[in-house]
């Protein structure tokens, strides 16, 4: 019979025949992917893995001793063969020499560029020195919840011997870096017969004497681990619930009407992306006594810290009374004060050096009932850092069942998130592009000129919400600009523009996916052709639906998203040469499309004193790639002009001023303009991009 916990274990994935023949850095490379692989391990970004290799020195030809280890910055999980570090041996054991002692510590990265082996341009990790100096070929240090539990409980050394004996040993809490590397092998020394050891309020350290061993070592002390809290944590989770779970529903209603708000409160020096987690660690979390006592300590392992911030904002909503109004109105002071509290831990902890104070707001949001909302520069980071919580909410529930739960100390927290290591860091990473942690909402977004446009703006950093009415091209637009781009990105929804339902629906789905708006792309169109007197009121309303009245209720939707922001936002209108030059035998289309134009006008006015700017791109004569040029407009265009369908972008490109083909990402670059900062000072604009046509200048 299986174990009631059974699925609750790690299990050993590693297949001899798939390492057979691998070299050891290639078994280095399989085991990281393995063990990165589970949460439970460690998550992203977090732990490092390395192997000492004897490999030939490329200058003297002589076998040496290299060790291989997860560069910085890297995912083991994810690390491919270029995202390791390698540095000589000898010359690591040489950096002993020169070491100043422990207040000079930090100075000891510089040197490690100085020991890389073969010109490996992968930086070395301020970990290194751990891996380095334990006296075992292959070492694991991984994040894993259930150690973490026992690391973070007020009498972890205690509970370290009691589960793993002399088997596992303990250090006390000591910052990554060169000193801890020392501890280390002083461990080793003293304990040749531990296979690990645990580090107070860190991590787990283990390591073996093959690739292998190593890993299912790792392995099995961590399932060693979660069978101990099965058997001692057995209470109800963090004391117990006080307050109710809203159905699902419910939770995902409150968390659209929060996350724009609070975006649009915390987004004044840098825009943020938002990202909503009602997973029932989280729920037993957010409804349960410990609630605010346990979220005040705040998290223990740095790298939960790093992503995580020095405590969570818990929001203030009785979901007894779900009535989200006062929570709304409460906000701006919660968020102030939140803001205040970091200052003051600021002042409190800073030292001569620090670097200037950061972002103030918080990262993660608890709503009781409800779940956990987090906002970050872009929405990997806000998805990560919410995954980075949750271990964190593991490690409590496990640590505060069995013990009593201790976070990092104020102090060494300041340290860890002011470490001028790390604010070189983010100084060398890249500046972001023109429309990071921007959120834009494309119509028609899988037809011709809607996925060029999306593809624009995510080129720039912005993530996309693709709506359409065609199921089947916007999954394929999706997974088309998710691979380009990663599915962090790129969201997709179902919307009939002329269904008031359907736009409330598509844009709640996009404000539950990433927090916000700030660029609407109303592009969904059709394009009819019919003579006057041949025009049934069915053609003419059609016209009139997708092209004027879906047109407006897009835009009210955006401009509700908008004002509740209070931070501006950004329409801009796919309209029509049509809209200005009136073209014969198509005056339902033409008519919508100057409705389209005035309505911008309009808007445009409306939205100037809230900091929203509408703008229109009138296209002409865009066929490649075109939806609407597939169809019966194609044939009627060309019926019209008495030539064959194959001739007509020939003879739309003569018939302009410029002799030029309008594609799709030329309508995608201006609608780049219009939504970016390069056209900060433009509203109620119309940019012509159709080769040039007299009949459609604006003056």
């Amino acid at each position: 019979m299986l174990d009631k916990h059974q699925d609750a274990r790690l299990a050993n994935l590693w297949d001899d025949g798939k390492a057979a023949g691998m070299t050891e850095p290639e078994k280095l490379l399989y085991r990281s992917n393995l063990l990165g692989s589970d949460k439970r391990i460690t998550n992203y970004g977090g732990g490092n893995t390395s192997a000492k290799v004897m490999e030939k020195d490329p200058l003297t030809g002589e076998i040496v001793e290299v060790l291989w280890v997860k560069g910085s910055g890297g995912d083991v999980g994810t690390i491919k063969m270029d995202g390791f570090s390698t540095l000589y041996m000898d010359k690591l054991r040489a950096l002993k020499g020169i070491y100043r002692g422990v207040e000079f510590e930090d100075e000891m990265v510089g040197y490690l560029p100085h020991c890389t082996f073969n010109l490996n341009p992968r930086a070395a990790s301020i970990d290194t020195p751990l891996h380095a100096y334990v006296p075992k070929p292959h070492v694991d240090h991984m994040h894993p919840d259930a150690i973490i539990a026992i690391a973070a409980s007020k009498n972890s050394r205690e509970l370290t011997s009691k589960i793993f004996g002399d088997e596992i040993g303990w250090l006390p809490w000591k910052r990554p870096g060169y000193e801890l590397g020392l501890w280390l092998e002083k461990f080793c020394q003293e304990n040749p017969d531990a296979r690990g050891v645990v580090l107070e309020s860190h991590g787990l350290f283990t390591w073996g004497d093959t690739a292998k061993e190593a890993y299912e070592t790792t392995i099995e002390i961590i399932n060693r681990a979660i069978a101990w809290f099965e058997t001692e944590n057995t209470g109800p989770a963090f004391g117990g619930r006080s307050k109710p779970v809203l159905a699902a529903a419910d939770r995902a209603a409150i968390a659209k009407k929060l996350m724009p708000v609070i975006r649009g409160l915390i987004s004044a020096g840098e825009s943020k992306v938002g990202h909503f987690d009602d997973s029932q660690a989280v729920l037993d979390f957010v409804t349960s006594t410990s609630l605010e006592p346990l979220a005040a300590l705040g998290t223990s392992c740095p790298d939960h810290f790093l992503r995580t911030k020095i405590r969570p904002l818990v929001v203030d909503f009785d979901p007894a009374q779900p009535d989200v109004g006062n929570t709304l109105a409460g906000l701006p002071e919660a968020i102030a004060t939140y803001r205040a509290d970091y200052a003051a831990y600021y002042e409190r902890c800073k030292r001569a050096d620090s670097p200037a104070m950061r972002d103030p707001n918080a990262v993660v949001y608890l709503v009781p009932g409800v779940g956990m909302i987090t906002f970050a520069k872009d929405k990997a980071t806000a998805r990560i850092s919410a995954e980075f919580y949750v271990n964190a909410i593991n490690v409590m529930r496990g640590a505060s069942g069995v013990s009593t739960y201790v976070g990092l100390p104020e102090q060494e927290a300041f340290d860890i998130e002011y470490w001028l290591l790390e604010e070189a860091k983010l100084q060398r990473m890249p500046k972001p592009k023109s429309l990071a942690g921007r959120i834009a909402l494309v119509t028609g977004g899988a037809g011709g000129i809607g996925k060029a446009t999306a593809n624009r703006l995510m080129q720039e950093g912005a993530c996309v919400v693709l709506a359409d009415i065609d199921e089947t091209a916007l999954e394929a637009a999706q997974t088309e600009l998710s691979t380009r781009y990663g599915k962090d990105f790129v969201r997709s929804v179902n919307m009939n523009v002329t269904s008031e339902a359907a736009v409330e629906s598509g844009f709640g789905d996009a404000l539950l996916a990433f927090g916000g708006l700030d660029i609407l792309v109303s592009n969904a169109g059709l394009a009819t052709s019919a003579a006057v007197e041949d025009t049934t009121l069915a053609l003419w309303n059609k016209n009139m639906d997708i092209l004027a009245t879906g047109y407006f209720l897009v835009s009210r939707e955006a401009f509700r998203i908008f004002r509740n922001q209070k931070a501006g936002g950004n329409v801009v209108f796919v309209a029509s040469k049509n809209g200005l030059a009136a073209s014969p035998g198509a005056s339902a289309y033409c008519t919508a499309k100057a409705a389209e134009i005035h309505l911008a006008r309009c808007l445009a006015l409306e939205g100037a004193s809230a900091q929203i700017r509408v703008n229109v791109v009138n296209p002409d004569a865009v066929l490649r790639g075109s939806k609407i040029w597939t169809g019966e407009w194609k044939e009627q265009r060309a019926a019209a002009y008495k030539m064959d369908v194959d001739e007509l972008e020939a003879h739309y490109r003569e018939r302009s001023m410029l002799k030029l083909s309008v594609f799709p990402e030329d309508i995608a670059e201006a609608i780049y303009f219009l939504a970016s900062d390069m056209s900060a000072k433009s509203t109620g604009n119309i940019v012509n991009v159709d080769a040039g046509n007299a009949q459609s200048f604006t003056r």
